[in-house]
């Protein structure tokens, strides 16, 4: 046991990449930096935390910001329940535990959006108590050590490994450990192109004596992923356009787009504009099609989004279809809105 440790922490020592959160880890750096790189790359993810700690460097001012500032500096990394979450846990520190996070495992994992793993970090690496991290990489590495072909995304395995990360951590430095264990597998045994030739734990590894190392983990097969159709109405007059904001419990809440029309399949320009949605929204106003957009393909988890844009020039406002939720905004303020990567990259095409 102790030779994994120390062979995990030497190879950390010499190999580890120099990231922000690591030089003198708060807890408040390391939460932050763990939510943001929940499915996102480090490269996209560091910057993205350092305009967070540059705009909020501690807890409390991020507890003092609106969500709407929140998911606006998130715009880019989708996920944005992460984002609300981010938010309320915030506000949760602050109003519950005076701006300190709380030094102890089952409190933190009370707070919103912090779950085994997270919880898991934030006591290891900035209180140094003992518990042990599974991430993505973490399941890797023990699978490919201990040759184990239990699937890690259903519960039996999920508990087989946790209780096995938890047998082989390193409890005189849980924290040093747990990033090791993580960047290893981040760097060295990595999913596609692990580096058998020269890895450290050549001789202890299961799975390369085994010839199974590109078969392990196991995982289920995932769900089936659904597609929906988006047509959006981009309409615009007087140097003004239609903002929309998604307060339905649905894909992207709290953020902004334009008003949509939502079709069980690909729909043409002339059946959008026949539909009685349309004609709802447009009643008798004139109005001027000025440009149409090709498929618009985006991927989230479970779904996939395909959508066209239908850029539309009306004649005057459409007062019958101002809401809370269906907005005129001038067009210069665009940018001080939420929106989702879906229509950001419609609107840098």
């Amino acid at each position: 046991m102790n030779n994994l440790h120390d062979t995990l922490i030497n190879w950390y020592d010499q190999n580890h990449r120099d990231l922000p959160w690591r030089h003198s880890p708060t807890p408040y750096q390391v939460w932050l930096s763990e939510v943001i790189l929940q499915q996102t790359r480090v490269s996209q993810g560091r910057d993205y935390y350092l305009r967070f700690i540059e705009r909020w460097p501690t807890v409390t001012d991020l507890a003092k910001a609106s969500e709407e500032e929140v998911l606006k500096q998130w715009q880019g990394l989708g996920y944005y329940s992460r984002a609300r979450n981010l938010h309320q846990c915030a506000q949760q520190v602050v109003d519950q535990y005076g701006g300190n996070f709380p030094a102890d495992f089952e409190q933190l994992k009370q707070l919103k959006g912090i779950g085994e793993y997270t919880a898991a970090a934030i006591a290891s690496i900035a209180f140094g108590l003992p518990h042990a991290v599974v991430d993505g990489n973490v399941y890797r590495v023990l699978a490919r050590l201990f040759d184990i072909d239990t699937p890690i995304n259903n519960l039996k395995g999920q508990k087989l490994f946790a209780n096995l990360a938890d047998e082989l951590l390193c409890r005189e430095r849980p924290g040093l450990y747990n990033q090791a264990l993580m960047e290893f597998g981040a760097l060295h045994c990595t999913p596609k192109n692990p580096n058998c030739l020269l890895c450290p734990l050549q001789a202890q590894c299961l799975a390369l004596a085994h010839q199974t190392v590109m078969h392990r983990p196991v995982k289920l097969a995932k769900l089936k992923v659904t597609n929906r159709y988006f047509n959006y109405l981009v309409f615009r007059t007087n140097g003004s356009i239609y903002l929309h904001k998604r307060n339905t419990d649905d894909i992207w809440r709290n953020l902004y787009d334009f008003a949509c029309i939502e079709s069980p399949k690909t729909m043409t320009v002339e059946e959008v504009i026949a539909s009685n949605e349309f004609q709802q929204l447009v009643g008798d106003t004139s109005f001027t099609i000025t440009k149409t957009s090709p498929i618009f393909t985006h991927k989230l988890t479970h779904r996939t989004i395909l959508a066209q844009f239908i850029e539309i020039k009306l004649d005057k406002e459409l007062l019958q279809i101002q809401t809370k939720d269906l907005f005129l905004a001038p067009e210069s303020d665009l940018g001080n809105y939420p929106i989702p990567r879906l229509i950001d990259l419609y609107l840098n095409t």
